[in-house]
Formats: structure tokens, C-alpha cells, sequence
């Protein structure tokens, strides 16, 4: 703060302060002797918030104080002051601080000694704050730039290096000494050497060109480096002054980003346990060699090898070994394949065996080598087994060069191969293919007939061979489809079985069927109804509940409903079956073996089982009563149903001959053409009324053989 209290000086000359009001920027005289001021300019009054003749009389140091000023003054005093001029600071009366360039130098009048000092201040507040701004910005974008991940690089129009951040230095392997020294060129040159192929050469122009290559626009590439580092280097145009400046460039190391990308890639194309292709990869190398052979007109092979059994290996010693399993036998097979050919993991333990070129010599030659290779012995952790492998094979182009119908031909001889008895090999035949496809269409029209009611009951009377009287009914089932026309049973129960359709149609026939008895029971005609039941219907969890349901739903009473079981029911968990039967034998139901000496028969398990009656059939039926062998075989039958206190029913009886034959054995039944076909259920019900009108036949007398 300025004393004011200060008497004036002398007064300075006229001139001297005419001069000092008419300079634009603050300034006073100081007279040497005393160092105090003699005159100040209005400036320099605004200045400090000051009237300007309130200065007059401060001494020099009270305005501006200083160390710079401070030895000045001093140096002054003895005669020995130069010219002093730099940026300063100095106190307004209230209290503020503004920052000012000051210059002080002697004044002389003519070649007499100088008597005073003048004090010219400039007020540079605006220019400091802005330079206060600058470096704050500065400081911020440095920090910015040290912050960032990615190496960041500034180059003026002829290339020469700017600036640059750590990390730049870093990404490159800079040394430290280079870092330290901050040369530009060093940094360029070292750049020039690291990438591949090295800029190396005299012409550093040139190699600098190379390496910092200049669009005029934006751009994006990579860099690969000796050490094996990917970088992304990306450039953008520095404009400023109105104009080009330079360049600025960053560098991204993507060099782990890159590295994942490749396992990830390795990952979606090659199976993560045995390290071979996957499907995705097969479709692939597929692709190439139907390309290679339409070029070069030669033919490939795609075979698919499914290890036999290996479910028990997992089963049994734990899916840790079924691995290392998996494992070797990809090294087995591996192990003796040509250079060329390809073999993948489908999944499980299934492989795919591309051979290119190969024919089916070929291909069978490879088939037999990996079957030896993988029947050699096994041993892991103590467990020794030997394993074997089933394959199907499939010749490109003549039948397909898509890898999905390759596939599909060579698992379907691959399966035909498992059917036969597993270990061996096979050539997809396209007889078979055609088969396949047709049992696929015939599924889907009966899984339609079923929702459309396309299917039909019909019903075969059943007859006693002493009187002749209908004593029951066999139900059978019709189709008549639009496109397709009359199906046999013969041809689409095989299908039904073998997709498991045979339950769905199993419970309908049922239903309808026992609906169809209790409606002639109402009407006088207590029948009782056979209804064929499949191994695969019989073994579902709920099947006695469902004919228990079926039967209560009705109201028929349950001795008049009969199931026809197959003999296989009796040798498919012998104990389970036995429960089974039993509770069906609470409920009344009727039960009988169908085409009984047909299948695999016990008389362990016969004996055991509640079953009332053996039909036989059709097929011992046929050559009576002629043919020896056949009648040899209803005699057994017959006698040992005797022996088991059962009925016999004889089916596919079409002649009068086959009837006296089976009427003197001593068989109770018969149902064929010779009474009558199955009949829908009017003409069924129009036969047991005319039947009721008939009068009894006459006794026939049974001929008993010595």
C-alpha cells in the first residue's frame, strides 16, 4: 500500500512532464537524489487506483518493490545502474496484484550527469491470465496424453517429431536414454527398425515416408513389429493458424486384442478337447475340396466313424478316462491318414474323415486302417478294454458335395453298419436313401391320419371250431390315405414302432375300441374285444392306468376286453413285466400272446405269467394240413397250452381243411377268411344277428388219436 503522507519534491521540469502525460502506459520520474518521484503521468495514477499527484514524493521502492528492484536502486546510488527490464508484480491500493512488464532507465540532459530515473509500467494482466490459461491447458492436454493407453505422436509438415507421450515410447520399446533425451529423430529412426519388414537404407527421407505414411485424409491400418507386436496406427491431419500444421498419429497395441481373436477363432473352428476341426471347420475344408475337384475332376470321400459301445466306458470307468479315450483315439486315427486328408470331431464320440482325393478303393482302404488302429487294446489308470468303431462312407461328386447331405449319406451307412453288428465299414447305398425317405414321408402322413381321423377300426369275428359260434372279435387297424391310398398295416406298424408313434396310436385303438364293445354289450352282444398292445406301449410307466381308464371312462366290464401281447414283453425285464401283468389281471382284463412260436418263447417265463391264451400263428397256420413241419409245431403248441391250462385261438384259418385239422388237435378257436374277413363294425354287428338267428349246429364229435 502507497504512504501518502509524503511532502512533494522539487518540481520536475516543464518538458519532463509534458512528456510523461502524453505516454500511453503508466510511468513517473524519479529524482536519484533521494529516490523519490518528482512526477507521474495520469496512467500510472489508474494504475494503482491512485489521484496521479498522490504519487509524487513515494520513494522509488514503495511503488514497485522488488528484489530486481530493489538492486537496482541500489546500483543507482553508486552511480552504476544500467537498464532494467522484465515482468514484475505490483499492489494497487486495494490490494490487488497486477502482473506488469517494467522498464527503468536513467535520463540524461545533454552530456550533464543524470539527475533522474524513468519508471515505464505496461499492464499485462490480460496477456498473463491468458498465458496462465494456456499452461493450464497445456498441462491438462500433457496429462491427457501421459492418461491414455494408446501412444500419441506429433509430426509438422516435414515429418519432424513435434511431441510425443511416454506411452508412445513404451508401445515402440523405446530405451530410456532416448526417452530422456527426447529426440525426435533417434525416435524415428528407432521406429524405422522395429517394424516388419525393418525401413532400413541411408535415405532416411525415404524410410521416414515409409513409415509415417501421410493421406490427406484420415486413416486407420496396422503395423507389425519384430517382437511380434500388432499395432493399430491411426492418423489424423493437425490443422491450426488457419492451415496444415502436421499430423497427429497414435498407436493402439493390439496385440493381445489380436491373440484373443485368434483363440477365439481357433475355438469356434476346432473341438476344445481333442484340438481336431469341428463341424464348422469341416464345412469348410468340404467346400475346398468340392472346389478342387470340380477343377481337377477328381472325387473325394467323407467318412463318418462312431465308436461302438462307448457309452459303457463313461458308464463304467467315468467320463474323465471316456476323455482321454476320446483323446487317444483321435491320435490313433491321425496316426493313419495321408497328408491331405482331414479328420474332424462331430461331437461324442463321433469323427469325420474327409479323404481328398479317393475313390472307394480309396476310401475302404483307409476304413480298414482305422479300424485296426482303433481295436487296438486300450489300457488307462489300470483299466484295460478294446474298443471298436462302425463306419459309413460317402463318394463325392456322385453323391452330393455339400458336406450336410455327405454327412447324412455316411451316417445313414454308418447306422447300417451298427444294425449288422458293429466293426465294420460301408458304402452309402442310394437304395437305402430312398427307403429312408420314404419311411419319413409315411411317418408324417400317419402322424396327420391320426389328427385327421383317417384311421378305421375293423373287427374279426372269433370263432369256436366246435360249434361255430362267435365267441369274440380281434380289433385291426385300417388306413386309407388320400394320397397314398389303402396302407397295410404290414407297412406302416414297422414305422410307428420304430419312431415310437406305435404309443399314440396304441392308446386310440384302444380307446375306440373297448367304446366300441361297451356300445354291443348295450345292445346284447357281450363280446369280448381283443386289442393288439406293442412292447413299447406295454412298457410306458402308466399303462395300466390308462386301460383302467379307459375301461371306467366305458362302463365295459373288464373281462370283455383282451390284450394281445407279443412274446418280447416276456423277455424285456422279465420281473417288470410280470408286475405289470399281474396288475392287469386285477383289474379282469383278458391277456393272450399274439403270433405265439414267432419270437423268443420261454416256458420259464410262460409258466410264470397270467396268461389265458396262445394264439397261433399264421404263418404254422398256412401249410395244413399238408405240410409236416407245420403240423408238428401247432401240435406242440397246443399240447403244451393244455399243459399251462390255456386256450388256443389259431389265426389266418382260410380253408376247410386247415379247420377239420385244428377241430380234431384240439384247438377252442379260429378266426380267418373262412368265416369271415375283418368287418367294419355295422357289418359286424349285422353277422351276430344273423348268427342269433341261426339254429345251433349240430354237435361235432372230436377225434382223439390213440
Amino acid at each position: 500500500m502507497l504512504a501518502l503522507a509524503t511532502p512533494p519534491p522539487t518540481a520536475p521540469p516543464a518538458a519532463a512532464a509534458a512528456l510523461l502525460d502524453g505516454m500511453p502506459h503508466a510511468a513517473w520520474l524519479v529524482a536519484l537524489q533521494g529516490q523519490t518521484v518528482v512526477a507521474a503521468n495520469a496512467a500510472a495514477g489508474a494504475l494503482f487506483g491512485l489521484p496521479a499527484r498522490s504519487l509524487q514524493g513515494q520513494t522509488a521502492t514503495a511503488l514497485v518493490v522488488s528484489p530486481e528492484d530493489l538492486a537496482w536502486w541500489d546500483a543507482a546510488a553508486g552511480g552504476d545502474a544500467g537498464r532494467l527490464e522484465s515482468d514484475t508484480v505490483v499492489l494497487t491500493a486495494d490490494g490487488r496484484a497486477l502482473h506488469v512488464r517494467r522498464s527503468i532507465g536513467l535520463v540524461t540532459v545533454a552530456d550533464g550527469p543524470a539527475a533522474h530515473a524513468l519508471v515505464v509500467l505496461c499492464d499485462r494482466s490480460a496477456e498473463h491470465a491468458a498465458e496462465v490459461e494456456r499452461e493450464s491447458l497445456l498441462a491438462e492436454l500433457q496429462a491427457t496424453l501421459e492418461a491414455t493407453a494408446d501412444g500419441i505422436l506429433v509430426t509438422d509438415l516435414g515429418g519432424r517429431v513435434r511431441a510425443f507421450n511416454r506411452r508412445c515410447g513404451e508401445i515402440w520399446g523405446l530405451p530410456q536414454e532416448l526417452l530422456q533425451r527426447n529426440d525426435g529423430d533417434a525416435l524415428l529412426d528407432w521406429m524405422a527398425r522395429r517394424v516388419l519388414p525393418p525401413l532400413q537404407g541411408p535415405d532416411y527421407a525415404a524410410r521416414l515416408n515409409a513409415l509415417l505414411r501421410a493421406p490427406l485424409a484420415s486413416a486407420t491400418d496396422r503395423l507389425e513389429l519384430v517382437s511380434g507386436q500388432v499395432l493399430e496406427r491411426v492418423t489424423r491431419p493437425w490443422f491450426g493458424g488457419g492451415g496444415p500444421q502436421g499430423r497427429v498419429w497414435s498407436f493402439r497395441d493390439l496385440t493381445e486384442r489380436v491373440a484373443a481373436q485368434e483363440r477365439i477363432q481357433a475355438l469356434t473352428l476346432h473341438d476344445a478337447l481333442t484340438g481336431l476341426p469341428n463341424r464348422r471347420r469341416l464345412a469348410e475344408c468340404v467346400a475346398e475340396a468340392a472346389a478342387d475337384a470340380r477343377r481337377a475332376g477328381a472325387g473325394f470321400a467323407l467318412l463318418f466313424i462312431d465308436l461302438d459301445r462307448f457309452r459303457q466306458i463313461n458308464d463304467s470307468l467315468g467320463q474323465e478316462i471316456g476323455d482321454r479315450v476320446l483323446q487317444d483315439v483321435a491320435l490313433r486315427i491321425q496316426g493313419c491318414l495321408r497328408a491331405d486328408d482331414q479328420l474332424a470331431r462331430l461331437g461324442g464320440d463321433q469323427f469325420a474323415l474327409l479323404l481328398r482325393p479317393a475313390d472307394a478303393a480309396a476310401a475302404e482302404a483307409t476304413a480298414r486302417r482305422v479300424l485296426k488302429v482303433v481295436a487296438q487294446p486300450c489300457s488307462l489308470d489300470g483299466a484295460q478294454f478294446t474298443l471298436t468303431c462302425s463306419i459309413g462312407m460317402a463318394l463325392a461328386p456322385s453323391q452330393g458335395t455339400e458336406m450336410d447331405d455327405l454327412l447324412r449319406h455316411a451316417e445313414a451307412a454308418m447306422r447300417s453298419v451298427k444294425s449288422a453288428g458293429r466293426a465294420h465299414y460301408r458304402l452309402h447305398q442310394a437304395r437305402a436313401e430312398g427307403d429312408r425317405r420314404s419311411r419319413m414321408k409315411l411317418d408324417h402322413a400317419m402322424r396327420q391320419a391320426l389328427v385327421s381321423g383317417r384311421f378305421r377300426l375293423q373287427y374279426q369275428p372269433q370263432v369256436t371250431l366246435a360249434q361255430g359260434q362267435v365267441v369274440g372279435a380281434e380289433a385291426l387297424l385300417r388306413w386309407r390315405d388320400p394320397e397314398l391310398g389303402e396302407v397295410p398295416p404290414a407297412r406302416f406298424i414297422p414305422v410307428a414302432e420304430e419312431s415310437g408313434f406305435i404309443v399314440a396310436i396304441g392308446d386310440w385303438v384302444l380307446s375306440q375300441a373297448v367304446r366300441q364293445a361297451a356300445l354291443w354289450q348295450q345292445r346284447g352282444h357281450a363280446l369280448p374285444v381283443a386289442v393288439n398292445v406293442s412292447a413299447l406301449q406295454f412298457q410306458q410307466p402308466q399303462f395300466v392306468d390308462r386301460v383302467a381308464g379307459v375301461l371306467a371312462v366305458s362302463g365295459l366290464p373288464p373281462h370283455l376286453l383282451e390284450l394281445e401281447l407279443t412274446e418280447t414283453i416276456l423277455v424285456h425285464d422279465a420281473d417288470e413285466a410280470l408286475q405289470r401283468l399281474h396288475a392287469l389281471k386285477r383289474l379282469g382284463v383278458r391277456l393272450a400272446i399274439d403270433d405265439f412260436g414267432t419270437g423268443y418263447s420261454s416256458l420259464a417265463y410262460l409258466k410264470r405269467f397270467p396268461i389265458g391264451k396262445l394264439k397261433i400263428d399264421r404263418s404254422f397256420i398256412d401249410g395244413l394240413p399238408g405240410d409236416d413241419s407245420d403240423a408238428g409245431i401247432v401240435r406242440a403248441i397246443l399240447q403244451m397250452a393244455r399243459a399251462l391250462g390255456m386256450k388256443c385261438i389259431a389265426e389266418g384259418v382260410e380253408t376247410e381243411g386247415q379247420r377239420q385239422f385244428l377241430q380234431a388237435e384240439g384247438c377252442e378257436e379260429f378266426q380267418g377268411f373262412l368265416y369271415a374277413p375283418a368287418l367294419d363294425p355295422l357289418s359286424f354287428e349285422q353277422r351276430l344277428a344273423q348268427a342269433d338267428l341261426r339254429p345251433p349246429p349240430p354237435p361235432r364229435i372230436r377225434l382223439v388219436r390213440p
